[in-house]
């Protein structure tokens, strides 16, 4: 059931196609302004325009989140385009299975840089701005988009230098944004910021999973469709740091729970970002 959300702003990551794409449109046909955010320029464009075509509100927003520079660029866009922030959907990852291990442009692995050093920094830079628009409609709301797969992280090789499997970086980085959003839940509620993470459905129609596993077992609508509800559902108000399968509360791995394995993570993270 659709949420009016007219005159909140939101900022989706990963927002050129699939899941991303679809949740910033049907946001856009609630009433929200919508920065569109990818890594592509033409692909931005394009979602941009198709919100405005259908009477929306969008503007774009670019940046490749491979870099920590680049997502601090993007916070300062976003700072720059809007006084007010009501949802943030860290939607944009990366998932390669069976591919060779790789690097951001800071000497990351891949996964990990995306999936999980990427939205707590862009989630830290922009705390305030949705701390400021909390005060002004009692509170804001981060979805971060995680996975049902998760693996704990090991401390002594966290970014896999030995050993390396595509689809362990890829689990591992997804309990740290689990992880993460615990965290970062707690540090944040008392200022109206509500933090929880997403697992939007198994094998959903996008481009990372054709390409990652070969064929979809569900609908990308489906995806988007979790993610809005988490995002503006009334129902869900002052609900964080929780852990959704889909439309439901679930338990994250264990090593989620686990207070001293947070914090640690989040030193790491602060350690690679300069914010934790």
């Amino acid at each position: 059931m659709s949420e009016d959300v007219t005159g909140r702003v939101a900022l989706v990551t990963g927002a050129t196609d699939g899941i991303g794409e679809l949740t910033a449109r049907r946001l856009a046909a609630d009433g929200a302004t919508v920065l569109v955010h990818g890594r592509n320029p033409g692909k931005v464009e394009r979602v941009v325009e198709m919100i405005r075509g259908d009477g929306g509100d969008a503007q774009g927003v670019v940046a490749d989140l491979a870099a920590v520079a680049r997502v601090r660029r993007l916070a300062d866009t976003v700072l720059e385009r809007t006084p007010r922030l009501d949802i943030l959907i860290n939607n944009a990852g990366v998932g390669d299975p069976r591919g060779p291990r790789r690097e951001s442009d800071d000497g990351h692995e891949l996964h990990f840089a995306v999936n999980a050093l990427a939205p707590v920094l862009l989630t830290r830079l922009l705390s305030d701005l949705l701390a400021d628009t909390a005060r002004s409609r009692g509170e804001a709301r981060v979805v971060m988009v995680a996975s049902a797969a998760q693996s704990p992280i090991d401390f002594d090789d966290p970014q896999l230098r030995h050993g390396y499997d595509g689809m362990l970086a890829y689990a591992q980085s997804k309990l740290a944004l689990v992880m993460a959003t615990i965290e970062l839940a707690e540090r944040l509620q008392s200022r109206g910021v509500i933090v929880n993470a997403l697992h939007p459905g198994t094998l959903l129609d996008t481009k990372m999973v054709r390409e990652g596993f070969g064929r979809a077992h569900g609908p990308a609508a489906d995806g988007a469709e979790a993610e809005v509800h988490l995002a503006t559902a009334s129902a869900l108000a002052g609900v964080t740091g929780h852990y959704f399968d889909r439309f439901e509360r679930a338990e994250p791995a264990v090593q989620a729970r686990d207070p001293q394995a947070r914090r640690r993570l989040m030193d790491l993270i602060r350690q690679l970002t300069g914010a934790g």
